[in-house]
Formats: structure tokens, sequence, C-alpha cells
């Protein structure tokens, strides 16, 4: 994606999505919708800049969320005036305050136990008695890349166990869940799925579906997208099931960046500058996975004859982007531009010490820049007292 000279008239900094290239994954999702027959519904924890629903809702079936919030905005701003886009919302547990108005919004709730299905199926189903039920299941398997991101490690909160699985549970659900990957591709999918079945397959007669969760790389170079549709296809046949997937970052991979502007540059044993951005508050996972965040026209420190330890405005020692090299000297003003942080960054973003919020930016397809909302002082004010 190409800077356009429009964005330099823009504040930084900024998350700029294109229009075009998430159009792009969407049409790869629809494919194996299409080819495989399964559902693909988006998990808002991954990618909610709602500004791009009207163009995503033309191709996926609903949306994921995890509570009531998430799933307030997936009824306002997704399923709006469309009974077919489908709400989704799943809890580790969910509170008394808030299950009434979930059941009026949701399609689907996904119970995190046995003991949240038997506490809360019949309040659910007297509000409405439309909503399916289902219950989120640990495999007890998983590849995760992290453990910080592994939701079936040792002594996991997340899922029912084959241990604790209750059976009583089939008079009340339509369907099992398990999530089990983190940006992985179909070989640890089809690891997971055989330690699934494995498990519970005995409880699969008389299900309506299964949801495979989300993780699946589908929109990565390289993801092996025909075998994926032909595992679901041959799970579908064999189960007599329908199948969801609920991608988040294959949704907002690669079709965007976050621009941030150099504000200082200074000399301590190495050259450092000082970013309008922050790694702590606006690019959480590049600390917490942790990863290194992919710089344009920028290489590993000592590649290029220019290199500058990248920190953010805030008081954190630890607020670092990392060493990056450069073929010119960074001076005050210029832009620097992480790329591939659409997915997971805004998501998670804090007002730590009071650093303003980056705007959000859509390039239409039309090639339009439209800023979807800025952010000041008041965003900051309002989350507090």
């Amino acid at each position: 994606m190409k800077m356009m000279k429009d964005l330099d008239k823009l504040n930084t900094p900024y998350y700029l999505c294109d229009e075009s290239l998430l159009k792009n994954n969407l049409e790869i999702l629809n494919y194996v919708q299409e080819q495989s027959g399964a559902k693909i519904i988006l998990a808002l924890k991954g990618f909610a800049m709602w500004g791009t629903f009207p163009l995503i809702k033309k191709y996926l079936k609903g949306c994921t969320s995890s509570g009531l919030h998430e799933a307030l905005l997936a009824r306002e701003e997704f399923a709006k005036d469309d009974n077919s886009l489908e709400v989704h919302t799943y809890s580790p547990a969910f509170k008394d305050e808030d299950i009434e108005e979930i059941a009026k919004i949701s399609d689907h709730i996904v119970f995190n136990s046995p003991n949240q299905l038997f506490k809360f199926k019949d309040r659910v189903k007297k509000i409405n008695s439309h909503v399916s039920l289902s219950l989120r299941i640990n495999p007890e398997h998983s590849s995760s890349p992290k453990e910080i991101y592994n939701p079936c490690g040792i002594y996991s909160r997340l899922g029912t166990t084959l241990a604790n699985f209750d059976e009583e549970v089939l008079k009340y659900i339509d369907g099992l869940n398990f999530h089990a990957l983190c940006e992985q591709d179909v070989g640890a999918l089809e690891e997971v799925l055989a330690a699934f079945e494995e498990k519970f397959s005995k409880y699969f007669k008389n299900l309506k579906y299964i949801n495979f969760g989300g993780g699946h790389h589908i929109t990565k170079k390289g993801y092996d997208v025909e075998k994926l549709i032909k595992i679901i296809k041959e799970f579908r046949a064999k189960y007599d099931v329908e199948v969801y997937l609920e991608p988040g970052e294959a949704v907002g991979w690669e079709t965007g960046v976050l621009v941030s502007s150099v504000l200082d540059t200074m000399h301590n044993g190495m050259d450092l500058a000082i970013l309008d951005t922050s790694a702590e508050a606006h690019m959480p996972d590049t600390l917490a996975m942790p990863y290194r965040a992919e710089i344009r026209d920028s290489a590993k420190a000592g590649e290029k004859k220019y290199t500058y330890r990248l920190g953010g405005n805030t008081c954190l020692a630890g607020d670092i982007m990392g060493d990056y090299s450069f073929d010119e000297p960074l001076k005050v003003g210029d832009k620097i531009i992480f790329e591939d942080q659409i997915h997971y960054t805004f998501v998670k973003n804090t007002t730590f010490n009071g650093i303003k919020l980056p705007s959000l930016v859509i390039l239409r397809e039309d090639k339009t820049l439209d800023v979807v909302k800025e952010f000041g002082y008041e965003d900051y004010k309002n989350r507090l007292s």
C-alpha cells in the first residue's frame, strides 16, 4: 500500500485501513464459505473498525463477541436491519446484570462451563426463545506459539475439558465450540480437530453445529485454503452438522498501517528517536507476544547505514518498538510507518499517560480518505473520575 499525498495533511498518529486490501481478504474468506459450506463470522476482539462493516457484512455471516459491549456493537452496526446476520456472544463468565440484554440481542450464546449454562439457560430462553445455546470445549491440545495466547494450556479457565463435561448439557445445547489456535496454519487445525473428535465426537449426535473458533490464518500468503475446505467438507459430511469459523486477524491481516512521526532524536550510547505513538498503548501485542513490528523502508539494526532505537512518547522505560536501521538519518517530522497494524491494535488501545489515541482512517475503494474517528482529551477524561 503506497501512501497518498493527502495523508501528509493528517495529524499523526493514525491507523489507516485500506478498504481494497480488506476486500481482498474478504473474498478469500468468502471463497472458503462458498466451497466448504461453512459460515465465517467476524471476531470483534481482533477487528472492530465498524466503519468498515458495510463492506464486511456483504461477505461474512455475522459477528462473534466477547461480552455485552461487543454484542451491542455487533447488533447496532453489523446486524441491524438484517436478521440473516448472526450475533454470537461468548464470555468466560456472564454477569447477572448483563445476561438479559445479551439474551435480547444475541442469536447464539456460548457458555464456558456447564455451571454457567445451567445457571442462565432458563432466563435466556424466557427472554429469547429463538436463541441458540452452545458450550465451549477445551480439547486440551494446542500448538499456540506463545503461552499467553494458549487457551488450552495447563490450568486454563477457557472452555470445558472432557473431565468436566456434564452430559446433562446435551438436553439444552445446539452446538459445541472450541478455540485453540493463534495465527496458525491448517496443519495446526488438523491436529486440534483430531483431539477434539477423539474426546467429544460421541456427543455430536443431534447437534446442529460445531464452531472451530478463530486463529485460522486463512488470508496469510501460503495458507493452504484448499486443504481447509477439504477438512470442513469432510467434517460436515461425517457428522451432518454446520461448521462455523470466527477469525479476527484473518479479516484485518495486512490491511493497513499505523503512521507516526519523529518528535525528537538524541544519542545515549546509540542513536535514539522518540515517536508520537507508543508500543505500550498503541501496539500492545508487540510487547505481549512479543514480536517485532515491520517498519516501511527500514531494516534490522546495522543492515542500513543509520541505526536507531525507536521509543514511545510515554514515561514507561520499556515503551520501546525496537532497533531499526534506515538509509538516511531520522529527523524531526519524519513519518514512521508500522506495517500490518490493524488487527489486535486499536481494539486493545489504552490512554496510559494520557497519550492521545491514534485516529482511525479508512482509505475507501474509490481512493477517498475517510477520517472516521479522532480522539482527544475528552476520551481520556471520560474513562476516569
